[in-house]
């Protein structure tokens, strides 16, 4: 008696192969157009967190500015949503330097008052608080800069610090390369802080405007006030034009 059998193996149906084969062909497709969506997502994303806050600040912020008349350059009137980041870039410009800042600006840095080197800048409203003003220097990685030959706190005169400024969503109280993104966010009265040789000053802000990189007259010293001056790039996260707020010193 035999115990074993053999049996002949039924051939695949033809359907199912085709169906079987069907069915691994979209999936695979659907895979590439999920994996293509989501690049495409990422991408808009992106190019969003740029241009949203630029728009946003044209829109919001902008039209609230004194107007200035500072003429926009030629090789800045091609900028669109970062050109001038790269034309900076292609000249080999270091806007982390104040020296870079205006073009036509003289070599006065490094200076200092009666050995005194730095104090401090309070902003309540942009939660800034005791931020370090170089007198002086020149790197904006590393603290604000305190213009040279600018009147020092307290004193009759343009009081002008400098500060650097990224996207607004990057900013961050303790890195001195956004301090000043959200600058543009102040208005009239609020208020500013500079702590000086042992004295506390209070400055009300008084107005906003933007001027050309070559607009030295932000820079201008008059002695009919106590004023401060705060710079930065704008719109955020370019380097086109300088956004300026200039405050008062308020009676104390």
């Amino acid at each position: 008696m035999s115990l074993y059998s053999y049996v002949k193996k039924e051939e695949p149906d033809q359907v199912e192969i085709f169906f079987g084969k069907l069915s691994w062909f979209l999936k695979k497709k659907a895979v590439k157009k999920t994996a293509s969506s989501l690049l495409v997502v990422f991408g808009l994303f992106l190019i969003g967190s740029g241009v949203l806050p630029i728009i946003s600040y044209q829109i919001r912020y902008a039209p609230d500015f004194v107007k200035i008349h500072s003429p926009v350059p030629d090789q800045e009137r091609s900028f669109l949503f970062g050109a001038s980041r790269a034309q900076a870039e292609e000249n080999k410009q270091d806007y982390t330097l104040v020296s870079s800042w205006f073009a036509d600006q003289p070599s006065v840095f490094d200076s200092t008052d009666n050995g005194l080197v730095y104090y401090n800048l309070s902003i309540p409203k942009l939660k800034i608080d005791r931020a370090v003003v170089h007198i002086g220097g020149d790197d904006l990685k590393k603290w604000l800069i305190h213009y040279p030959e600018t009147a020092f706190p307290g004193q009759f005169g343009n009081t002008v610090i400098f500060g650097h400024s990224v996207l607004p969503q990057f900013f961050d109280t303790d890195n001195y390369l956004t301090i000043f993104s959200t600058l543009y966010r102040l208005r009239v009265d609020d208020e500013v802080y500079l702590f000086y040789d042992g004295v506390e000053y209070r400055y009300g802000v008084e107005k906003l405007f933007e001027v050309a990189p070559s607009d030295l007259s932000v820079l201008e010293q008059r002695f009919d006030g106590k004023f401060l001056t705060m710079i930065t790039c704008t719109p955020p996260g370019t380097y086109l034009r300088r956004l300026v707020v200039r405050a008062r010193l308020v009676d104390h």
